[in-house]
């Protein structure tokens, strides 16, 4: 015959096991997802400084073409600052 006490110890592990899964799994879903989070804030951190450096990009070639009238010689226009990226622009 069966063993009682063994069924009771094969399930009791069983028990403890899924629960010792579950909890596993529950503690990775916090590190990605805390990972993630960092990673996003980077990204964010990163598009907020180029966002800035183009603003002040284009608000330079406002005043510059403030300063130009259409019957005046342009001139070059302001260059680019060095860190602005802007290779989704170019070919």
């Amino acid at each position: 015959m069966v063993d009682v006490g063994a069924l009771v110890g094969g399930g009791a592990a069983l028990v403890v096991g899924a629960l010792t899964w579950t909890q596993s799994r529950a503690t990775n879903r916090r590190a990605d997802f805390t990972t993630i989070a960092e990673q996003l804030r980077q990204d964010l951190e990163a598009e907020r400084a180029q966002r800035k450096l183009l603003t002040g990009y284009v608000v330079e070639l406002w005043r510059w073409a403030k300063r130009v009238g259409p019957d005046t010689p342009a001139g070059p226009a302001p260059a680019p600052p060095q860190d602005l990226d802007l290779t989704p622009w170019r070919p």
